[in-house]
């Protein structure tokens, strides 16, 4: 039987956090996200990481309150992937760091678009976020 659809890409990913003014800070101020929608009656709001969302759930707010973690202590999300366009690696470790943030680990492995560099960083609710700039060529060309 064939699939019915065909996937294109993430359309959003559910952080829960408990503190939405220095969640917003941290996407929009420190990774360049764009403000999304808000459901404010859920204690949610939506930041936009290019064409996919980032959805963001207080769960100390009383909407939010289905959403808190049925394991105490569980993670319910790894890590995410945020893909960029070329940055200059030494730029963004500055950028980072005037803004309190510890890279915990670079890598060079493969993503959806390919072998590239990454920076992986806790932001301050503790998920892991992975920035990936786009795919190098083996002579070291960036790809657009």
């Amino acid at each position: 039987m064939a699939i019915p659809f065909a996937p294109v890409g993430i359309d959003h990913v559910v952080l829960l956090i408990d503190d939405m003014s220095r969640a917003l800070t941290f996407y929009i101020e420190i990774l360049g996200c764009r403000p999304g929608y808000s459901y404010p009656a859920l204690g949610m709001e939506q930041v936009w990481c290019g064409s996919s969302l980032i959805v963001l759930w207080d769960v100390t707010d009383p909407g939010g309150r289905k959403a808190a973690p049925s394991v105490v202590g569980g993670r319910n999300v790894d890590h995410i992937c945020i893909a960029t366009t070329p940055f200059d690696h030494e730029a963004l470790r500055t950028h980072l760091e005037d803004h309190g943030i510890t890279i915990i680990q670079e890598a060079y492995h493969g993503g959806a678009r390919g072998m590239g560099h990454s920076f992986y960083i806790h932001y301050p609710f503790g998920n892991k976020i992975e920035i990936k700039g786009p795919a190098d060529y083996r002579d070291g060309r960036s790809r657009d």
